[in-house]
This record gives structure tokens, sequence and C-alpha cells, in this order.
């Protein structure tokens, strides 16, 4: 068996002054997710989020890259790791710390971000990506939903511009992306950390306190908990029939 990280090891925590970035820390997986990622990524969020000297959030990933989706190898490890039977509760615990962020998240998409990891990048407020990184939600053409990603989505972007993102399945690159209102800026692929981070370090000397009012006012409009707006996702895609895990596609080398 593979030796896993722990949650405190999957995902790591940088403070700095106004602001912090959340780092999906599993390059050797292309940071792939597990549930000890997930576990981490709800506690990191959840810390973040109640410091009063951080007033925005970085999220990005280790070694150059978002996230790949789902570590499938984990998944079908031989006996099962003990997170695996709790996975779809770990999983919405890490949606449920986006959603209740009262913080900005602000997303850097270096090379790629799929399926799950799709997800991920779509729930941050802002989105920087490369030039040539992409997101996919590639679930239609393997058969299976993607509960989160259509959840992120419809609460951010119309129906006629997820249809083009979730119907078909394709890689979207960064101009595409901006193009379809998913990302705000589109920058040379070494750029990404920079102009995400860039972003953070002006965001942070903003008024204390404005920010949060300000997301706040944004989703007043949702008068429902982050998991009654998860569920009716979830719900709603139960009766697609999953083919095993071992039969997604996963990121490129």
């Amino acid at each position: 068996m593979e030796e896993q990280k722990t949650a405190q090891e999957a995902v790591e925590s940088i403070i700095h002054d106004g602001w912090a970035e959340v780092v999906l820390n599993r390059p050797e997986r292309k940071n792939a997710i597990n549930g000890p990622l997930g576990v981490a990524l709800t506690a990191r969020l959840a810390e973040l989020d109640a410091r009063d000297d951080v007033r925005v959030i970085l999220l990005r990933g280790a070694g150059g890259a978002f996230c790949s989706g789902l570590d499938l190898k984990a998944f079908n490890e031989e006996p099962p790791p003990a997170w695996v039977g709790e996975f779809q509760q770990i999983w919405r615990g890490a949606h449920r710390s986006l959603f209740n962020c009262r913080k900005p998240v602000i997303g850097a998409l270096e090379r790629y971000a799929i399926n799950g990891g799709a997800a991920l990048a779509i729930a941050c407020d802002l989105l920087i990506v490369g030039e040539t990184s992409f997101l996919q939600v590639g679930e239609a053409q393997i058969g299976m939903a993607a509960p989160y990603n259509l959840a992120w989505l419809s609460l951010r972007h119309s129906e006629a511009a997820m249809a083009e993102l979730v119907l078909v399945g394709d890689r979207q690159s960064g101009p595409r992306l901006v193009e379809l209102g998913f990302a705000q800026q589109s920058v040379k692929d070494d750029q990404v950390l920079a102009t995400g981070k860039a972003l953070c370090e002006r965001m942070a000397t903003f008024p204390p306190g404005g920010l949060e009012q300000i997301k706040k006012g944004m989703r007043a409009r949702v008068q429902v908990s982050a998991d009654v707006w998860f569920d009716q996702f979830t719900q709603a895609t139960s009766s697609v029939t999953a083919p095993k895990p071992k039969s997604m596609a996963q990121a490129p080398r």
C-alpha cells in the first residue's frame, strides 16, 4: 500500500500579512483528492476563516498544478484505506467549508483542474488561470454525475454557460474560461501564482470587515444552508449509475 500523507500534511496553510494560502500538498499524486486531503482542506479553511488577521485566501496546488481529481489509485487499494467508507461525508465537509467561508477565496489554476478538482476551482470566488491551463468537468463522457460541480456552477453561473462545460465535458483552456465567465483573468502560465498573490496582497489592504460584508451580501439570495444547497444536486443525480472509479480519466503527465 502506498504511504499516505497525514491530514495535516495533505493541505498546508501559509500565513502572510492580511492574507493566507491554502495549498493542496500532494504533488507526487498531482494533488489528487483522497480522504486525508478532504479532511485537511476542511480544517485549513475553518482555521483561516476564524482568524481576524486573514482577509483573503488563495487556494492553489503544490508543484505547479492545481488538482487532477480523485486519486483513483488510492480508492482502489487493497485493502481499502480506512477513510474510503467515510469519503462522501469527508468531501461534503470540504465543500461545506468552502460554501461557509466568509473570506474571499481566490483560485490559482496552474496546468489543470479535473472533475473533482474542477469543483474546487469553480468554488473559488475569483479564478486566475494560465493560458494553457485547463478546467475539465468530464463526468458526462464516462456516464457519471458531477453534483458538486453542478452545485457550484448553479450558484455562480447561467445554465447556458454551464452547458458547454458539463454536457460535452471537454477541456476548456484559460482564455475560453475567461470568455465563458468561469475565470476572471488568463495570464502566462508562469505568472499564475504571482498574479494570484498580487491580487490577494492588494485585497488584504482593503478596510477590515468590508470584504466579508460584501461576500455576505452576494450570498444573501441563497436562503438555505450549505447542506441543503448541495443535497439538491446530490439527490437529483443519485440515479446516475457510476462505473468504478478506476475507469475515470486522469490528468496528463
